[in-house]
């Protein structure tokens, strides 16, 4: 990788992009980029753009220049790149030869679960975006290979498609994950000490019991012995995410289970999980899936039946 730091001009005429995932479900977007030798193209042509998802780049033969508010980068095979959400950046075929790239973009905050959630702050970028961890592919040789090698893996699988894909792409990005959180030498990532955790734990056990319930910020606060305000930003800082998100984050999680395995309606399980404004539930549940409880409903138990069948 080759970085030359330049001049940035404005980003005020970026492209606000915005990525159609492939698979509503796994809220991602991965495909290849081939180019014969024949032209190459120069970075002005090229718009600035950005995008909410987290951008990484895998070249596979031939260089890719990348432009960024970091500088200018010639990245060449072997080479991976991440660009955070939101970062403007451009790319361009700077040679004429041949080129063959994957781009891989992808909300990470959907792939955190219960025994991950404490982990989401260190990748919301709530004080730097993720493109300072591009020193990792810098500095260690083996972590820039593994990336390399999760990505052209999570690509193969969304091709092929086989038979539980999903849950192979979704070990592979937590795998990638971890690699970056025990690759990063520097603690840019500013994982949460577990007595902060500990400290939270008697208000996340009490989300957990009362879901179905009202919960206020005042409640939980009060478990803590907390003042209102320093509670709020003290959780934030914590878990990545304000109190109310968490809460509506853990009551459509429970609701996606209850639809998958009740037969209770679509109101009485936006009443199970405490949200009884149902076009709130509705918000709320589209937000986290990209379709709305019954498609959700019907996609995931249709999948279910043919797997079964398969099986047979």
């Amino acid at each position: 990788m080759t970085l030359i730091k330049t001049a940035i001009d404005t980003h005020s005429e970026a492209i606000n992009e915005e990525v159609i995932y492939q698979n509503p479900l796994l809220f991602l977007k991965i495909w290849e980029i081939y180019s014969e030798a024949d032209y190459f193209s120069t970075l002005e042509k090229h718009p600035w753009h950005y995008h909410k998802e987290v951008e990484f780049l895998a070249i596979i033969e031939g260089r890719l220049g990348v432009q960024s508010k970091h500088g200018y980068v010639v990245l060449g095979p072997g080479d991976v790149m991440v660009l955070g959400a939101s970062q403007p950046h451009r790319s361009h075929k700077p040679l004429s030869e041949v080129q063959h790239y994957v781009v891989f973009q992808i909300d990470l905050g959907k792939h955190f679960d219960q025994s991950t959630m404490p982990y989401l702050n260190c990748f919301s970028e709530l004080t730097e975006p993720l493109d300072k961890l591009n020193y990792i592919f810098d500095m260690n040789e083996t972590a820039k290979q593994e990336t390399h090698a999760f990505i052209l893996e999570i690509f193969k699988e969304s091709q092929t498609r086989m038979r539980g894909y999903e849950i192979a792409i979704s070990s592979i990005i937590k795998r990638l994950l971890l690699l970056l959180l025990r690759s990063d030498s520097r603690n840019l990532l500013n994982d949460t000490e577990e007595i902060e955790l500990n400290r939270l734990r008697p208000v996340l056990d009490y989300v957990d019991t009362h879901l179905s319930s009202k919960l206020s910020v005042e409640d939980a606060s009060s478990l803590l012995n907390l003042s209102y305000h320093y509670f709020i930003k003290y959780f934030k800082k914590t878990m990545g995410v304000s109190f109310v998100e968490y809460v509506n984050y853990k009551r459509i999680k429970r609701s996606e289970l209850l639809l998958l395995t009740s037969e209770l309606s679509i109101m009485d399980v936006s009443y199970e999980v405490g949200i009884t404004n149902m076009a709130q539930f509705y918000k709320l549940f589209k937000r986290q899936n990209q379709c709305s409880p019954r498609e959700y409903k019907l996609r995931m138990r249709s999948e279910s039946r043919v797997a079964m069948e398969g099986m047979q």
